[in-house]
Formats: C-alpha cells, sequence, structure tokens
C-alpha cells in the first residue's frame, strides 16, 4: 500500500466533501499496520442504466481506491428497489417488482466491470439481509432514528409544503440503506452528492448497532457536454462509457474549455500530480484545445485501450483538425444507385451508407448545405461521380465511391 498521505490525496481527488477526513486517516493508518483492506460500500438500485461518464464517476473513485489495495462491495438493491429511492423525487417512485430488479442486476454488471477490477469487487444483493427481517427487527432498525430526521430530506420536505403524497413505506427507505453498511460493516460509502442523506443515515445506523461509523465520500455531479446541465442521455449531452472511439473522443472535445480539468479530475485514473501538471500548463496559456486533445485520448484509453485512443486522436486530428479525409473511410459501390446517363442518387448513397436514416432526411441534408461532394458543396439529389469521388455529410461522415 502507498503512505497513507498519498492514499488521501488520490480518494481526495476531485471529492466534493469527505465526512470526517481525521476518521479516513486512522482507518487507513489502522488498514496499512494490519495489512487489512478496507470496505468501501457503493449501493445501486438496479434500474440498468446505459452508464456515461457521469454515472462513471463514483465507479471510477471506487477502482482508484481498489488500486490502493482495498474492496469495494457493491450492494444491488434488489429489495430497497421495491421502495424506490426517494431522492430528488417530488413523487412517490413507481417500485420495481423483484424480477425486474434482477433482470436489471444481470446488465448491471456486465457495466461494472467495464470499470471495477473483479478480483477486488463483491456484490451483493441486499434481499439477503433485508427480506429475512421480521417485524421485531423492523421496529428495533425503525427505533433508531425519529421521524423529524427523516422529514429533514429535502424531498420530503418540499412534498409536504407542497401537500403532496408521502407513502409511509417510503419513509424506510434511507433506514433500510443505512443497515446495508451495517450488514457489510462498511468503512467507506461513496456516492454522488444527491446520497448526503442516505450515506449520512448509514453512520447514524451503523453507531446504534455497536460498530464504527463509516466515511461518507461525496462525488459531484458531473457536467455534460454542454457544461451546462447535469450529464444526461435524454439532455443529449452525454458521453457513453460504450461509445465508439471516435465518437467518444470528438465528444470530450467539445466540452467547454473550463471543465478541461474538472473532467482529468473526475473521469480519469490520472495521479492528482499529473493533474496539476496540466493546469499548470493551461495557466502558462497553453491552447486549451492541446490539453483536451490529452483528455480525450485518456478517457478513450480507460474503456478502448490504447491502439484504440492513439487511432482516435489520429482520425480527429486528420478530419477536423487538419480538413483532411480520414485514411479509413469506408466505400460504396455506386453501381446499384447509377442511371443509364451515368448520374448517381445521392439520396440512396446517403441511406445506404447509414448517414441518414430516410430518403426525407437526405433530401433535407442536401438542401441544407451539409453535402459536399469532393469538399464542394452539392445542392442536387443525382449527381455524375467518378470513382474514388468522396462524399462527405456532415463534419464527420466520409463514404469513398467506387465505379464498376
Amino acid at each position: 500500500m502507498l503512505p497513507v498521505d498519498e492514499q488521501i490525496q488520490i480518494i481526495a481527488k476531485g471529492a466534493a466533501e469527505i465526512i470526517d477526513p481525521e476518521e479516513l486517516k486512522k482507518k487507513l493508518l489502522v488498514s496499512k499496520d494490519k495489512g487489512k483492506p478496507l470496505i468501501v460500500k457503493l449501493g445501486l438500485d438496479p434500474t440498468a442504466p446505459d452508464l456515461h461518464l457521469g454515472h462513471a464517476v463514483v465507479l471510477r473513485k471506487i477502482r482508484q481506491i481498489q488500486e490502493l489495495g482495498h474492496r469495494a462491495v457493491i450492494i444491488l438493491g434488489d429489495f430497497t428497489a421495491m421502495i424506490g429511492d426517494p431522492s430528488g423525487r417530488s413523487k412517490t417512485r413507481k417500485p420495481l417488482t423483484h424480477g425486474e430488479t434482477l433482470e436489471n442486476a444481470a446488465t448491471y454488471k456486465d457495466q461494472l466491470f467495464r470499470i471495477l477490477m473483479p478480483e477486488r469487487t463483491e456484490i451483493r444483493f441486499n434481499s439477503q439481509w433485508l427480506s429475512k427481517m421480521d417485524l421485531a427487527s423492523l421496529l428495533e432498525l425503525a427505533g433508531k432514528t425519529t421521524v423529524a430526521r427523516i422529514l429533514e430530506r429535502d424531498d420530503f420536505k418540499s412534498r409536504l409544503d407542497s401537500n403532496l403524497t408521502i407513502g409511509l413505506h417510503e419513509l424506510f427507505y434511507p433506514l433500510m440503506q443505512a443497515y446495508d453498511s451495517v450488514a457489510i460493516r462498511a468503512d467507506i460509502e461513496i456516492g454522488g452528492t444527491d446520497q448526503r442523506f442516505n450515506i449520512l443515515m448509514g453512520r447514524d445506523i451503523q453507531k446504534h448497532y455497536g460498530l464504527e461509523s463509516q466515511v461518507a465520500l461525496f462525488m459531484p455531479i458531473l457536467e455534460g457536454t454542454d457544461g451546462v446541465e447535469k450529464m444526461s442521455k435524454s439532455l443529449g449531452n452525454s458521453i457513453g462509457i460504450d461509445e465508439e472511439p471516435n465518437t467518444m473522443f470528438e465528444k470530450v472535445m467539445t466540452i467547454p474549455d473550463n471543465l478541461i480539468i474538472r473532467y482529468f479530475q473526475l473521469c480519469t485514473d490520472l495521479h492528482p500530480d499529473e493533474v496539476d501538471q496540466y493546469r499548470e500548463r493551461l495557466d502558462r496559456g497553453e491552447n486549451p484545445r492541446d490539453i483536451k486533445a490529452c483528455l480525450a485520448h485518456e478517457i478513450v484509453r480507460l474503456y478502448h485501450g490504447g491502439d484504440a485512443a492513439d487511432s482516435a486522436m489520429d482520425h480527429f486530428n486528420t478530419v477536423f483538425r487538419d480538413r483532411q479525409y480520414p485514411r479509413d473511410m469506408m466505400s460504396l459501390d455506386t453501381a446499384p444507385f447509377t442511371d443509364d446517363q451515368g448520374n448517381t442518387d445521392l439520396v440512396r448513397v446517403l441511406v445506404q451508407a447509414g448517414f441518414t436514416s430516410s430518403s426525407s432526411e437526405a433530401r433535407r441534408l442536401i438542401l441544407q448545405d451539409g453535402v459536399r461532394l469532393n469538399s464542394e458543396r452539392v445542392d442536387r439529389f443525382r449527381i455524375p461521380v467518378r470513382d474514388g469521388d468522396v462524399i462527405q455529410a456532415g463534419k464527420k461522415h466520409f463514404v469513398r465511391l467506387n465505379k464498376a
């Protein structure tokens, strides 16, 4: 294990808040002295999202802690998902059936190990202990807090103020989530800032059961490529961890310059000292585009490997920086789309190449000056072409035409 102070430096990189830093230091010292890894908890309700970089912020932090020698316990809330986390909700969340949670959990597992170290990760379902609770045990758990404490939650308070319904079952969610920390004897619980109430409840409940309180590690919510809104697929500002390398690289290059260091902190596993070096380069006036290209390369490398990252950077530089044709563009035989007079149906070419989903969309793209033939704008649907001509649709779609 690294020295404790350096472990703290890595754990704290990009974190919004740690409660309590001194407790964290003590736990790390004991862990180092005894050679026993800490248990890092992450609770997830299995709602089967397509993970993007915003979701991955917490997972990347867990990966960094794993690389320090510690272990992660991922709790898939197959039991609590049947209640539904009320965090940030203005109305009661529709509960999932147990069958739905198990189906979604399988999807989660596949995506989690894109980031986490399998040999240092344990996946547990909280039905293992919550479903076994009898009424006496549940009442004992409920007696560890008060209604006033539960109603301190912003989402509950706002719903009360607005005379909106709060289901009695929802009041048990933070208690059950907190009991997960008791069941696995968590040393650290990590989550987004939106999970503050639930995670702090875990600290309280552990004390009531005679355990040492877990450290709460809160990670910030990542802004999307627009630089304003929370990263979200529905808002169109997300970067998926499964997106192909060229697309991932290009999307990272669109983030505002003021988010470069934040993305280095939250979306990569670089050591804090390396991030500081990039910050210094920006402060010295180096072109932000070049630093952003290093960021994009590092993110693509994390999810697709070094060769894919090199290729994506080369593709970006060729197409976007140097305004050249990509070397690996697709080819298309024009014979099926060419009439007896030698004119090629450009609409059918765009659809066949997959650049548009329909003929009407292809026509609109042509009329809006979105299509070029050998770098010259095209405004007709049928055009004469030569062998080796290049059609460009938008900024990044290219196809080389072959004539039989």
